[in-house]
């Protein structure tokens, strides 16, 4: 299962992200997503465990206080694919 966990502090490191969501069972993975420009954390990332586990991670730390800040904690939902901006529709041609 893939979990969302967002209003993580600009700080956390993805080892203290798997750490937080180990303490309930074996994780997959934990990523943290990078602002593109400056390859600083967004805040938020996401957490790959099995099914079971996860769901229990989901309900014991969801909204709960990490480093001074209410996380939240629920299952991802799958990627939207339409696309939000960022192509160079508005940019002058320099021909």
């Amino acid at each position: 299962m893939n979990i969302y966990v967002g209003n993580l502090p600009l700080t956390l490191t993805e080892d203290e992200l798997k750490g937080m969501f180990s303490e309930y069972g074996q994780v997959f993975s934990a990523k943290l997503i990078l602002d593109r420009d400056t390859n600083q954390s967004r805040g938020f990332g996401f957490v790959e465990m099995s099914e079971n586990v996860g769901r229990k991670a989901i309900a014991e730390l969801n909204e709960t206080e990490y480093n001074g800040r209410q996380i939240i904690v629920n299952e991802a939902r799958p990627r939207d694919n339409t696309r939000r901006g960022g192509g160079n529709f508005n940019r002058r041609r320099s021909w």
